[in-house]
């Protein structure tokens, strides 16, 4: 598979072992987990206040506000 992370291509090959069925216990973990990871990116970070404003300073190296240095 090949996404944004990473330029591998995964390809499953024709002598590949079929998978195994899952035990209910396995399949309702596996549905559990994937609620917990949907809540997850749900929760919304709280506003920041008296934040510096602006674009990231780690992400963009824009260390400098009206001239002056600034550091966290």
């Amino acid at each position: 598979m090949q996404n944004a992370d990473n330029d591998n291509i995964e390809v499953a090959g024709e002598g590949a072992a079929p998978k195994k069925p899952l035990s209910p216990a396995a399949q309702r973990a596996l549905k559990e987990a994937e609620e917990r990871r949907l809540n997850e990116t749900q929760a919304t970070m709280p506003t920041e206040f008296g934040g510096r404003g602006g674009a990231d300073p780690a992400r963009f190296g824009d260390w400098e506000i009206n001239g002056r240095a600034i550091d966290f």
